[in-house]
């Protein structure tokens, strides 16, 4: 038989390979089913983003001009309402900022677990109440019932109220995730308590209350209803008084003015919103930046 080539049969796989071969196939199968959700679900939420941004550029540009920077909204400008949001912020950033922060270093420091737990509780509820509600409630304690009329303090103090939980919230993660090796290594350096917090627990917390910070600036250059039951508007610059001194503010430009028969009133309405739009960008880039000088030179940023 020596013409004859023998044919061995090829091996079949065996059980186990077959097996773990299906499985793997499985499991690849699924990764590329997350990922192609992940994607979806990416695109879901940059698409209506790029929608809004687009169109908002769009419709600015057109009727944009440096004029608008230089004028008042009398004379078809943004300027009082430019400065009058900035004093809102500087206005926010102290009171929020002060209070937001003194919460959070309770909660985190001070308080026991059951009064940890209402105070969080308290928190939560608050950052859920509509941004009209407080504006209301603002009006009636504070414009009203305390004669402050509409001004300065009154909307500062209602959009303080709104962004202070977010503001509390992060400065009790920020130092509830500094490690507790930096608190004992600073007592054993004979640190009182006081010190240790403020030179070694609320530095390595800068990042942390610092993107808070900047968060709740962020939510309160967008917020209307709050200002128009507490500010009300004017087409003039701020004044020093804080009681019964009207500001203008872009939110009330772009709420109101697109509504308005005017073509020159509509093109302010377009302007404000681009003018909103880019602040908004400049906080989060700010907040960025922050974040990366605060950890470069906080205890933590080396890890």
């Amino acid at each position: 038989m020596t013409g004859l080539v023998s044919r061995v049969p090829e091996r079949a796989p065996a059980p186990r390979e077959w097996v773990l071969e299906r499985t793997s196939r499985r499991r690849r199968l699924r990764d590329r089913g997350f990922l192609l959700f992940a994607g979806l679900a990416l695109l879901l939420l940059v698409a209506p983003l790029a929608w809004v941004l687009i169109g908002v550029v769009e419709q600015a540009v057109r009727v944009w001009s440096w004029h608008m920077l230089t004028a008042t909204t009398a004379s078809g400008g943004l300027a009082n309402a430019i400065v009058g949001t900035l004093v809102l912020m500087l206005g926010v950033l102290v009171v929020a900022g002060a209070v937001g922060l003194g919460c959070g270093i309770y909660i985190a420091e001070s308080s026991r677990t059951r009064m940890r737990s209402v105070l969080r509780g308290a928190s939560e509820v608050l950052s859920g109440v509509p941004s009209i509600v407080i504006g209301y409630v603002a009006y009636v304690a504070l414009v009203v019932g305390l004669r402050w009329g509409y001004s300065l303090v009154a909307a500062v103090v209602a959009l303080s109220v709104l962004v202070v939980p977010y503001v509390a919230k992060s400065s009790e993660l920020a130092i509830s995730r500094v490690p507790t090796a930096y608190r004992e290594g600073a007592e054993a350096l004979g640190m009182t308590r006081a010190q240790v917090l403020r030179r070694v627990v609320l530095r390595s917390a800068v990042p942390g209350i610092s993107t808070g910070l900047i968060v709740a600036l962020a939510i309160s250059v967008g917020e209307t209803a709050p200002l128009l039951y507490t500010m009300s508007f004017t087409n003039g610059y701020p004044t020093t008084s804080l009681t019964h001194s009207s500001l203008g503010y872009l939110t009330y430009v772009a709420y109101i003015f697109w509504d308005e028969p005017s073509a020159a009133d509509q093109n302010l309405a377009h302007a404000a919103a681009l003018v909103l739009i880019v602040l908004v960008l400049g906080l989060i880039l700010l907040g960025r930046l922050v974040v990366r000088l605060t950890q470069r030179h906080s205890e933590s940023g080396g890890r």
